[in-house]
């Protein structure tokens, strides 16, 4: 009796250990982040981001859109380095993807939307703060839609940085004018141009994707030469200059679709009448 026990015995102590053993697997998936940390460059840039996006917030609530404005022009600056820094370094990780989301959540949707509101928006009462709420909830549409889907060769609506450059350029221009206090014309056509570039955000129209340019490859002098004169242009009324980029590039997607429909509309009729000269 005593020998048929201990086989017994031996499999509840196995038991035992496995239970164990999955006990502490399960509390050491629970820690995670926590034991293996993270990667400190990327997201230290990524905090960066974050803070200047915070930090307009706070100077828009204090009367101060100029101040604003800088910080979110800093957090796109931020926004561009973290993204491209952890794919030189080797430092991508789900974390950093996730947290760089939301740090853009609150860069590029509620503060240009805040600064926006404080600016001009504010001054046609409830129009302004439903086009400044279109702007932050399509900006978290299209950060989740990033989020789930992922994009690498091309964005599929306008990127969040991009579009608060629109909103922020603007304001920008506008200030350097003088108009601290924008008159109820110039608010309008600013809440339409809000909500442009909200639905430009959640479209599908496709967006080049700065993650195409690739910084080790090498470029011809001229291309060098060109860029220097772009910097030169651009230190003539940087407001004015960054403004009319984020115009172009907003546009480009429009375009872009348009030209793709133009072009697919003529290869129809050109078969045809090719066809009529075959069969005559």
């Amino acid at each position: 009796m005593n020998n048929d026990e201990k086989p017994a015995l031996q499999i509840v102590s196995e038991d035992k250990d496995e239970s164990q053993d999955a006990d502490a697997a399960t509390k050491g998936a629970q820690r995670g982040l926590g034991r293996r940390g993270v990667f400190l460059l990327p997201n230290l840039i990524t905090t960066g981001s974050l803070f200047a996006g915070f930090y307009a917030i706070v100077t828009s609530m204090n009367g101060q859109p100029l101040a604003a404005c800088l910080a979110i022009f800093i957090a796109m600056m931020l926004d561009g380095a973290d993204g491209r820094i952890a794919r030189m370094t080797g430092t991508q990780s789900a974390f950093g993807a996730q947290y760089d989301s939301l740090s853009d959540l609150v860069a590029f949707g509620v503060a240009p939307a805040l600064v926006a509101f404080s600016w001009g928006l504010s001054a046609l009462g409830q129009l302004g703060w439903v086009a400044a709420f279109a702007y932050m909830a399509c900006a978290a549409l299209r950060l989740a839609r990033f989020n789930v889907d992922g994009e690498e060769g091309s964005f599929t609506g306008l990127a969040s940085p991009a579009a608060a450059g629109l909103i922020v350029f603007s304001i920008w221009v506008a200030l350097e004018q003088g108009m601290s206090q924008p008159p109820v014309f110039v608010a309008l056509v600013f809440a339409a141009l809000t909500v442009t570039a909200a639905l430009l955000m959640v479209s599908n129209y496709e967006y080049f994707s700065p993650k195409k340019i690739n910084l080790r490859e090498r470029i011809p002098f001229v291309t060098l030469v060109l860029i220097s004169m772009g910097f030169a242009v651009a230190m003539i009324d940087p407001p004015m200059v960054m403004l009319g980029m984020a115009l172009v590039y907003a546009a480009s997607g429009p375009g872009k679709s348009l030209w793709g429909k133009i072009q697919g509309a003529h290869v129809p009729i050109a078969k045809k009448s090719e066809k009529k000269d075959v069969d005559s």
